[in-house]
């Protein structure tokens, strides 16, 4: 009778383990990849926005008062910001913004996610004074609402 010298290879229970175990990480890896993509894009839509609020400093520290902007162009005229749209670029993060006599600048929020819990919602940095510093500090406040502004609003 021949005998077999060792057979090579893996068992079916062996198999089946490994890919359980690859459809557990992929089940805990692919959600938190897709919360950290949110939270970049909505980086890209507050550093904007930061953007824009320095030169609404500078524009009040020369004029004395906010100006009106009813839209992105008007924004990046007024306060010489370039700020991108859907209007000048399709993929851009803000569909619209604004500022109004009170300071606040509005942005609407696009192309973050397909989620309609996110993308169509406003974002707005509101100027609070500071009596300690004698300044102005920004605030960021929007309607998300819920899970999402805990975990997407940006901080400061």
């Amino acid at each position: 009778m021949l005998r077999k010298k060792g057979q090579k290879g893996f068992t079916l229970i062996e198999l089946l383990i490994v890919i359980a175990i690859i459809g557990i990480l992929a089940a805990i890896a692919i959600p938190m990849y897709q919360a950290q993509t949110i939270k970049a894009r909505l980086t890209e839509v507050s550093n904007a926005l930061s953007n824009v609020s320095s030169g609404l400093m500078a524009f009040r520290a020369e004029n004395g008062y906010f100006p009106v902007c009813a839209n992105a162009i008007a924004v990046n005229t007024s306060l010489g910001v370039g700020v991108a749209t859907t209007n000048q670029r399709p993929d851009a993060r803000i569909s619209a913004l604004g500022i109004d006599a009170a300071g606040i600048i509005t942005a609407v929020i696009t192309n973050v996610t397909t989620s309609p819990m996110i993308n169509g919602t406003t974002l707005q940095m509101v100027p609070v004074s500071d009596i300690d510093t004698m300044g102005i500090t920004w605030v960021f406040s929007g309607t998300l609402s819920g899970v999402q502004a805990g975990a997407y609003m940006p901080k400061k």
